[in-house]
């Protein structure tokens, strides 16, 4: 009712001991419309007791429930979540849909975005190649040589039982700098060679020998500086084995087949290629040809 301009609420309710119990429901009488006499609720209504939740949660504007477990014995983060998918294909409805939060959430945004931050690291690692060899070719042989440092990081993964998580992910893309140095060893010392005079050949042979020693020298050094990462303890030691894991494989294999890999791959596809400093003795040869064609002009004879 209003009182005075303000709106006060009237709510009217029985006795507190006469409604303590759903039963209590049963005692109230109502008005029959066609007889006029009092009707007790029990012969109109059926009491029957089901379980509700007190409170309707909801993500993304859709009613939602969440379900919490922690992981026991072997079983990855990653495993879970896929045997999570696979009870909801074949129990749920159609309609139903799932999401993730918390640690669920970042695994699998760190797993979707993997692929592309990989292959932006080894987008820009070519580029920087590009303008530091002058050539989009020879970069390619470089380039060439890190999926095989990986391919050694994912077997040095399976080997030490460990799976792909985010920290294994940043390592991948720390691998990729690092993998790609001893190519960029072998390229620009066979360049180098061939800009001394040596045939493409004999630049090839003499530029990977020469830089057999050095390559093998840093490999191992930077494989025996990750070996901290593996063997430390105590609090996270588990990601940073990790990642001791994926450079010390990744290293050790990777280097080793760049070795072979590198100056084939040089001899296929950067046969026809010039090296950096071609177009800089073209350019100058040709001013040197200028300047010998001014001396024996000489000076201008008057009339």
């Amino acid at each position: 009712f209003l009182l005075n301009g303000e709106e006060r609420n009237v709510i009217l309710h029985g006795e507190r001991g006469q409604r303590m119990t759903p039963q209590d429901i049963g005692s109230l009488y109502v008005r029959s419309s066609t007889t006029g006499e009092l009707v007790s609720l029990d012969n109109l209504v059926t009491i029957e007791e089901v379980a509700e939740p007190q409170s309707l949660n909801r993500f993304n504007r859709i009613r939602s429930i969440t379900i919490t477990a922690n992981l026991v014995g072997d079983y990855t983060l990653g495993e879970a979540l896929d045997f999570l998918r696979e009870v909801v294909r074949e129990r749920l409805p159609p309609e139903a849909s799932i999401d993730y939060k918390g640690e669920s959430l970042e695994f699998v945004e760190s797993s979707g975005s993997s692929l592309f931050t990989f292959g932006l690291a080894l987008l820009v690692a070519y580029l920087v190649l590009v303008a530091q060899f002058e050539s989009f070719v020879q970069p390619l042989v470089i380039v060439i040589s890190i999926p095989l440092s990986i391919v050694g990081a994912l077997l040095g993964l399976y080997m030490a039982d460990q799976t792909l998580n985010i920290y294994s992910q940043i390592a991948l893309v720390m691998l990729v700098g690092l993998a790609a140095k001893n190519g960029v060893l072998i390229v620009e010392f066979i360049n180098q060679k061939r800009d001394s005079g040596l045939a493409f050949r004999e630049a090839i042979l003499e530029g990977s020998a020469e830089r057999l020693r050095p390559i093998l020298m840093t490999a191992v050094t930077t494989a025996i500086g990750s070996l901290p990462l593996l063997v430390a303890s105590g609090a996270g030691s588990e990601s940073r084995y990790v990642i001791g894991v994926i450079i010390f494989a990744g290293i050790i294999v990777g280097s080793t087949l760049t070795l072979l890999i590198t100056p084939t791959f040089y001899a296929i596809i950067a046969r026809n290629t010039q090296t950096p400093g071609h177009r800089g003795r073209l350019l100058e040869r040709a001013l040197a040809e200028a300047g010998n064609a001014d001396d024996q002009s000489g000076p201008p004879r008057s009339p």
